[in-house]
């Protein structure tokens, strides 16, 4: 399936049980693609068969084996770059700090890094042609678990991913949305845009297709991890904490807990 963004075509390629990778076909060369978080090989290499394309680069946001699994398979089709964050447990031919540039310019492709650490320390997203690539750090209607950050590093890096331009394209690595949503509305039952999108959500996922790309704009309106400092979110985390939270930080950290008990 393909999902145009402002200046990028992106195909999803889905893994495993609820994983995708994400194709980024070149706007100079057609039959090129850098692929995202390659967790699994086997869908990749399929997929490149059945469309005639090249496999490029690889980007990388973290180093979970979902994410980073299927790179030594796809490393034998040829000499490419993959390039991921400062992390040993990461084989990659080159790093990527924050607020570096990661160009590609043979494949007219350029992206800014953003560390994003929470999900885990080293975590790192690509932003550039009006799409965010950011791995397991902001979901549709959530965010990701907290496996080696704290609830300061996580609640700053997704204030961080706020603050990028509204219209930007959000391409994260798992379809999540469907039980984020029934979360988000436990915070806010009376959330007019996340009622909504539950909606449109149930349609998508009956039809089969992916719920993402999301956009930043709908994510502040529906996402209670983007909305700690909105009041209605700070109030039903008081309610469920049983006491005062005067800081975003602490209504992350209650909003997180919460959800990792939730079914």
């Amino acid at each position: 399936m393909s999902i145009l963004a402002p200046h990028l075509n992106v195909r999803a390629v889905r893994a495993f049980s609820d994983n995708y990778i994400w194709l980024i076909q070149s706007p100079t060369a057609s039959d090129q693609v850098v692929a995202v978080d390659p967790g699994e090989a086997g869908p990749v290499l399929a997929e490149l068969k059945r469309r005639n394309l090249k496999l490029a680069a690889m980007l990388l946001t973290h180093h979970h084996a979902d994410h980073i699994g299927g790179v030594p398979d796809l490393q034998r089709l040829g000499n490419m770059p993959v390039i991921g964050p400062e992390d040993q447990r990461i084989a990659r031919t080159q790093t990527v700090r924050d607020a570096e540039r990661c160009e590609l310019p043979e494949l007219g492709l350029g992206f800014e890094i953003l560390h994003i650490p929470g999900h885990t320390l080293s975590h790192i997203a690509f932003w550039g042609h009006g799409a965010l690539f950011c791995g397991d750090t902001l979901f549709s209607a959530g965010c990701g678990r907290m496996f080696e950050g704290t609830p300061k590093q996580m609640n700053a890096s997704l204030c961080r991913l706020r603050d990028l331009p509204p219209e930007t394209q959000v391409y994260c690595g798992h379809e999540y949305t469907a039980a984020n949503l029934r979360f988000a509305l436990t915070v806010e039952p009376t959330n007019g845009a996340a009622l909504e999108y539950q909606e449109r959500v149930q349609r998508i996922r009956a039809a089969g297709e992916p719920t993402l790309p999301s956009t930043l704009k709908l994510e502040i309106k529906v996402n209670p991890f983007l909305r700690c400092d909105n009041p209605s979110v700070r109030s039903a985390a008081e309610a469920h904490a049983g006491k005062d939270l005067p800081e975003p930080a602490e209504v992350f950290a209650v909003l997180r807990a919460w959800k990792d008990q939730f079914r």
